[in-house]
């Protein structure tokens, strides 16, 4: 996704989709480590996918605190 999808967003619907995106990380790397992924780079984007979406909480985080 990209920032601006991201700050499209409501908080929660980018909370579950954090969720999402770890839950499928989590398999991608178990997967991994027992036979070779396809593609390895998945799991570089998946994880670069998290930090935006945890980067724009953090960011609506703060914007709310200085209110």
């Amino acid at each position: 996704m990209k920032k601006a999808d991201l700050s499209q967003l409501s908080t929660n619907d980018l909370k579950e989709k954090l969720s999402e995106e770890k839950n499928s990380l989590s398999k991608m790397k178990f997967t991994h480590t027992i036979s070779p992924a396809e593609s390895p780079a998945r799991i570089t984007h998946s994880r670069k996918n998290i930090a935006r979406m945890m980067t724009e909480l953090r960011k609506r985080e703060l914007s709310e605190q200085k209110k």
